[in-house]
């Protein structure tokens, strides 16, 4: 059985979370999630919160994208870091395998100031990434690794944008890096990490393994702050990790997945303030509607809403909306069809049931497809073939 370890409270810190120069007050992250995270969800997110706490006090940050892709501008790339009006602080996430592209990318964040907080993605566990040493296989390359935190450091300097590293505990059972990952980042300048408490060949699958998380908290000795991820799906589930393992916050994904407003009662309950109350069929019916409009801002109408149609399984999760309605939420192709979709439901005051669970791909453990010789040498820093090439455009 895993201690409970203590937690300072936020009166006792004076704030939830400092990371270099941001300051926030709400210890919650949203994090990057690909085809969701654009500006229109962190938008309604945030407006969630202001409308329901207050105030925006977490960080939100953008969807991945490539390093080499954005030093190249991509206009794919660089439409996916267009950021709100108000949008502070602009929180980025690059995806990258080599050290010169990490450092052009993030010197032309801060030359062309693009954003507030660099996060940089070595946690995603998908098998075209990795067979290319991409994502969570990258951190098992030791001296690279730290070459990619170091040069993002290096292009930082003498400026309040903080850089942030993400990762997973390991390629598998059989080689955890999560310990190794946390000293490096923090040795080469880092501000925070954060722990996805899944290896690479757990995918989305199971249960996080919070106690790892523990593990890297107790490691890193308070170096930098350590942020936990993995299986916050309700305002508890934070509040429980963090005073299980002793993080200093939480990175949200899935369980936000059809709820935009998950992160107003992540941060009521983390500052103790009274957590909102669930929203009604009829309230989740406008957010819908919310999305779609901000999202059409963003991509065009035709593109906004055939995007939406994924997003309609997650909203409608544990409400009796009935099979019709759901049947035309996913065929919509206008933000007419979307308001007659949603006629029949504006004024429904149903409750969901049972819609705190896991949400989103979750998919069965698998081995993790690596390079060929990729653990003959974790001290080889020879730069990966072709990963940066495959996920040019974002």
């Amino acid at each position: 059985m895993t201690s409970t370890l203590p937690h300072p409270t936020v009166d006792e810190r004076g704030e939830a979370l400092r990371i270099g120069s941001l300051r926030l007050n709400s210890p919650v992250v949203l994090a990057p999630m690909a085809g969701i995270t654009n500006v229109a969800f962190r938008t309604l997110c945030r407006e969630q919160e202001r409308e329901k706490i207050g105030s925006v006090s977490g960080l939100y940050v953008c969807e991945m994208v490539t390093a080499r892709a954005l030093v190249e501008r991509n206009p794919k790339t660089l439409h996916m870091t267009t950021f709100g009006p108000d949008e502070q602080p602009r929180s980025l996430q690059l995806y990258t395998t080599d050290p010169k592209y990490t450092y052009e990318a993030a010197k032309m964040i801060v030359d062309e100031n693009m954003a507030d907080h660099i996060d940089m993605n070595f946690g995603c566990p998908v098998p075209k990434v990795t067979r290319r040493g991409g994502g969570s296989a990258l951190p098992y390359k030791r001296r690279l690794f730290g070459n990619i935190v170091a040069a993002a450091v290096k292009a930082t300097e003498g400026t309040d944008i903080p850089v942030t590293v993400k990762f997973r505990v390991g390629i598998d059972d059989e080689h955890h890096t999560h310990l190794d990952a946390g000293r490096i980042a923090a040795d080469e300048g880092a501000a925070a990490v954060a722990l996805h408490a899944r290896t690479a060949a757990q995918r989305y699958s199971g249960d996080a393994n919070w106690d790892e998380i523990t593990r890297l908290v107790e490691h890193m000795d308070g170096r930098v702050p350590v942020l936990g991820n993995g299986d916050i799906f309700k305002a508890t589930d934070a509040r429980a990790m963090m005073d299980r393992t002793g993080c200093d916050g939480v990175v949200v994904g899935r369980g936000c997945l059809g709820r935009p407003w998950l992160f107003a009662e992540l941060a009521a309950e983390l500052q103790g303030l009274p957590v909102p109350a669930p929203p009604t069929l009829g309230e989740v019916a406008r957010i819908v509607l919310r999305h779609a409009e901000l999202l059409a801002e963003h991509d065009g109408e035709f593109k906004a809403c055939r995007d939406m149609r994924k997003h309609m399984t997650w909203y409608m999760r544990g409400f009796p909306a009935g099979g019709e309605i759901r049947r035309t939420l996913a065929t919509i192709e206008s933000l007419a069809d979307l308001r007659a979709a949603l006629d029949p439901i504006w004024e429904s005051s149903a409750l969901a049931d049972d819609a705190d669970g896991p949400r989103g791909r979750q998919g069965s453990p698998a081995k993790v497809l690596l390079p060929e010789g990729w653990l003959d040498d974790p001290e080889d820093d020879t730069v990966p073939d072709g990963a940066e090439i495959m996920h040019s455009g974002g």
